[in-house]
């Protein structure tokens, strides 16, 4: 399913992989921040590169996913938890591999990745004949490849033993480049040949990706009127019935769920969350299969098919509606945390699905992988710019500043995204929240490449107005709110 295999490999490919490995071995051993976005940039190049060579030119949607792809790795540059960063880091895999492909179906942006992790044993092999080509001669790269492999390997060997032999000597290096001691160099190592055959990799799947488009799954054999619309129509009254329940709950205030349901405001919201998001994913499968088996013959069967599968998205939404409500009621009651952000954003882009759908029924469909695609990327960019951590610690001090209740424990286990929220708070509950991430900070720091704004700007609070604990208040002042989901 490969296009022809590439040609010879380029000079400019040569040294843009080569760029890629060193930056990699540089810059990567501290830590992922911006030096993630600054090794991608040789990387992309390569591949810009390699593209030029096999005769491709990059079309809109592989812009798009190019940029976007680059766009997401600002995200660990920019914040210190790990959870954003980690989603944005697998995201922007996702996106360049469909930069890379130009996937359009649902199986090419789904197995897009695959052709990245194919491309490792060929794309060495490319690049190795490329250097040998070149390295036989007394002119061309060739004998500059070897001075810069040269080069590199005495300015690791000699300046990790100088810095271990002068510690100034080593203070200096340090504000320079990443630490260069003997003890790391397998690391750096590993790290450099990371680096060339993932560029190696992503070059080759440039110049010759594999074409996921092709393969084709048959359509459903479609079925009759009665058949297929039956159980939908049924499965709208339903939620048609349900719906009409929740506007009147949810939406009544306390002393309408105290007199519909008996329980307390909280507990109703507790209750449903769950179920009402796993009934949006089951509708979303829903309407795959009735679409893959809708009878299309005639205008009566696509307005039908229009009508009830529109009706069944309208009615989503409702639900999706309700449970963002519900969420937030339980919030309001017991406060933010990383597992109630995370699912009530995996519910607003199910409903962003659902919209979506419900375009497609009107414009077309063959547009809609990639826009579900696209909408799953600027999420996970969306999620990682508001800084999730910082939000919860600024929901959690305003119901701190209502009701006096704050979580400590849990306080303790946010990154250092959540200092300026938590600066916000009176002492000494202040030093209590900032006790545990104050400690984490208390280190040297990792270089300005490996360190992200978030921990530095929690660094620079914590140094103008220090953490002094009162142990007794830190022991005293619980709240179990938030040892439940």
């Amino acid at each position: 399913m490969r296009l022809d295999p590439p040609g010879p490999v380029r000079t400019a490919t040569l040294w843009a992989v080569l760029a890629t490995g060193l930056l990699s071995m540089l810059l990567l051993g501290d830590g992922l921040a911006l030096n993630l976005l600054i090794v991608a940039v040789p990387a992309t190049l390569a591949a810009h590169f390699a593209a030029q060579k096999g005769g491709r030119r990059p079309r809109a949607w592989s812009l798009v996913w190019g940029v976007g792809g680059l766009g997401l790795l600002v995200v660990p540059a920019l914040r210190d938890a790990g959870w954003p960063s980690f989603l944005a880091i697998v995201s922007s895999v996702a996106l360049g591999s469909l930069a890379l492909h130009g996937s359009r179906t649902w199986i090419g942006i789904l197995l897009s990745p695959l052709g990245i992790f194919d491309a490792i044993l060929t794309g060495v092999r490319w690049g190795w004949r490329g250097v040998r080509e070149r390295g036989g001669g007394a002119r061309g790269a060739g004998p500059v490849l070897r001075a810069v492999a040269v080069t590199v390997v005495l300015l690791v060997v000699f300046g990790a033993l100088f810095a271990g032999a002068d510690a100034a000597f080593a203070d200096l290096l340090g504000d320079l480049i990443p630490d260069a001691s003997v003890s790391g160099s397998p690391w750096r190592v590993l790290l450099l040949v990371v680096g060339v055959v993932g560029a190696l990799a992503v070059a080759h799947t440039a110049a010759s990706p594999v074409r996921w488009d092709r393969l084709v799954v048959n359509p459903g054999r479609a079925r009759g009127r009665v058949e297929w619309a039956l159980p939908l129509i049924v499965l709208n009254v339903l939620f048609a019935a349900f719906n009409v329940v929740q506007l009147t709950v949810l939406f009544g205030g306390y002393d309408t769920v105290l007199d519909k349901t008996g329980l307390s405001y909280s507990d109703y919201a507790r209750q449903g969350f769950w179920q009402l998001l796993l009934a949006t994913l089951l509708t979303l499968v829903v309407i795959v299969f009735a679409l893959r088996w809708a009878p299309r013959d005639s205008a009566q069967d696509r307005t039908l098919v229009r009508a009830v599968l529109g009706t069944l998205c309208v009615m989503t939404l409702v639900v999706v509606a309700s449970a963002v409500r519900r969420m937030d009621m339980y919030v309001e009651a017991y406060g933010l945390t990383r597992l109630r952000i995370s699912v009530v954003s995996v519910e607003l882009w199910l409903g962003v699905i659902v919209l979506l759908i419900m375009a497609a029924g009107i414009w077309g469909a063959q547009w809609l992988p990639r826009a579900v695609a696209a909408s799953a990327a600027a999420g996970v960019l969306a999620f990682g710019l508001l800084s999730p951590d910082a939000l919860i610690a600024e929901r959690n001090v305003q119901r701190y500043e209502e009701t006096g209740k704050f979580d400590f424990d849990y306080t303790r286990q946010l990154s250092a995204d959540a200092v300026p929220a938590l600066d916000e708070l009176p002492e000494p509950a202040r030093s209590c929240a900032l006790k545990e991430i104050a400690e984490g900070l208390e280190s040297d720091g990792e270089p300005w490449f490996a360190t992200s704004l978030g921990e530095s700007r929690a660094r620079r609070i914590i140094e103008e107005r220090p953490v002094s604990v009162d142990p007794g208040f830190c022991g005293e002042s619980r709240d179990d709110s938030y040892s439940s989901y």
